[in-house]
């Protein structure tokens, strides 16, 4: 029977019972249309303690204080007609790169407060102290009568580095939690080095090349150079920050899912210094090509060694954007097994084609908020795949951190119970059953209930969850998957199928 390929498990649920408990007087009638759960997409807020209050105003002053002395020395550096030109072409790319790191992070979105806090820190954190680093080390080499060019190959590449990871790290650091493995890294890095890009090149199209022209030659020499600069460094080489600065997300992500300690350590190490080293070889081949005389050297770095890094990066980013959808269909078999999900579900959670079909069916079984309680859905269900994956990899150390994995585990599974609860009985096409973990429980149009084993392609739509005993297995210090006691009671007389 495939009424709807959009999700067999997605049409889940044709029985009031859940595993949270609280069912409908009789199993076999469709319960009132709830609400739509609130905060569709995330779990609840926990409470700000003085502490937390304390850091964030903390790092609000702290980006707020970068934030005006870069306007003040952009402004006094360039004048007003300059840097306005600088901001109007360096904020051109800016949407592009920002939605192809959203675009990357689409199965489990993160807090937009952090993405914003990432690309605030690395636009105006990273910068005030990368300009001032670097502009000290200038004049130090200009006094010992050394060439400036080594500013932007000993200095700049890593003072920068680090200052852009210096934000993502401090969300390791303080919300770990939020980080599902090195997409987060790759989004959290890359977000923060689009914000020091584009930073960066205010002063480069607004300093170099328009105020320059028009100092020299006039407006339309100025406007002709900013043009130049602006397909040279961001067309053709736009990718050059985030491309560095991945590496170290590539580090920070490995760190936040491992349970190793000294991995957790030098993982991010080498990312940043492999970053690092990246960047001094970038600003390193213009220098010797001019030093030289040989252009070709910049050209065959760009096209032998940069180019094909960047590439390889895609093809990493493009096969992890898949792993959380992968994920849910290696971890949550123990749920199916527990009761709490039908395998038809978890089916539907493991591409980005069958959540859109999901949502669709929901849209047209319950309308925009149907569609929003499939969102939160998903969304509840990855986060639950990767708090799994957690338990497994051991990657929390203290039992103070096992139970509130646990507290998530089952904040989060009644989140999906809830959002489940929306969709019962919506669709006419779905059969009545219920899945005890192990076959379907079908009632037939003749009246007559009969156990069906789930079929190797699980797309037939059975729609209930009840909780019966938890499997065997289970990560060691954690109980199993969603067990806090005994089930609801059956919906029916023991002995009935």
């Amino acid at each position: 029977m495939r009424p709807d390929p959009a999700v067999g498990g997605d049409y889940a649920d044709g029985m009031a019972d859940t595993p949270s408990g609280g069912g409908a007087a009789s199993p076999w009638t469709a319960p009132p249309v709830p609400s739509p759960p609130g905060g569709a997409d995330r779990m609840p807020p926990r409470r700000l303690g003085w502490r937390r209050i304390l850091v964030l105003g903390l790092v609000v002053l702290l980006i707020a204080a970068c934030a005006v002395y870069m306007l003040f020395v952009l402004g006094s550096n360039l004048g007003p007609e300059a840097l306005l030109v600088g901001v109007l072409a360096a904020i051109l790319p800016v949407p592009v790169l920002v939605a192809a790191f959203l675009w990357l992070d689409r199965y489990e979105p993160e807090p937009l407060k952090y993405l914003v806090f990432c690309f605030a820190w690395g636009a105006f954190v990273s910068t005030a102290a990368s300009l001032t680093v670097n502009e000290f080390f200038a004049a130090r080499f200009a006094d010992w009568h050394l060439p400036a060019a080594l500013t932007g190959v000993l200095v700049a590449p890593f003072i920068e580095e680090l200052t852009k990871a210096l934000g993502p790290i401090l969300l390791l650091v303080f919300r770990r939690r939020e980080w599902s493995g090195i997409t987060d890294g790759l989004v959290y890095c890359g977000l923060s080095a689009v914000g020091f890009a584009m930073v960066e090149n205010i002063l480069y199209l607004g300093g170099y090349g328009y105020r320059s022209g028009v100092d020299e030659y006039g407006p339309a020499t100025g406007a002709q150079q900013v043009i130049a600069i602006f397909i040279v460094r961001i067309l053709l080489f736009g990718f050059a920050h985030p491309l560095f600065t991945s590496m170290t997300g590539v580090g920070l992500g490995i760190a936040a899912r491992t349970a190793d300690r000294r991995v957790r350590f030098l993982a991010p190490i080498a990312g940043l210094l492999v970053a690092m080293m990246l960047h001094g070889t970038w600003n390193l081949l213009p220098s010797l090509a001019q030093a030289t005389g040989q252009a070709v050297i910049a050209l065959y770095g760009y096209l032998g060694v940069m180019v094909p890094i960047f590439f390889g990066m895609v093809g990493l980013a493009v096969w992890l954007r898949g792993w959380e959808g992968r994920l849910t269909e290696r971890t949550l078999p123990d749920y199916v097994r527990a009761g709490w999900l039908t395998p038809p579900e978890v089916a539907a959670l493991g591409s980005l084609g069958r959540r859109h079909a999901a949502r669709t069916w929901a849209r047209r079984v319950a309308g925009d908020a149907g569609v929003k309680a499939m969102r939160g859905y998903q969304f509840s269900a990855t986060r639950l795949a990767l708090l799994r994956d957690g338990m497994r990899r051991g990657l929390d150390r203290s039992q103070a951190d096992r139970e509130r994995t646990a507290r998530e585990e089952r904040e989060l599974l009644d989140a999906i119970t809830a959002y489940r609860s929306f969709f019962v009985g919506r669709d006419p096409q779905a059969p009545v059953g219920r899945w005890d973990g192990q076959r379907y429980h079908l009632r037939f149009p003749d009246g007559s209930q009969r156990p069906v084993d789930a079929p190797e392609d699980p797309v037939v739509p059975i729609p209930v969850v009840l909780a019966p005993p938890p499997p065997p297995a289970h990560p060691t210090g954690y109980g199993p998957p969603g067990w806090y006691g005994p089930g609801p009671a059956a919906p029916w007389p023991s002995g009935r199928p």
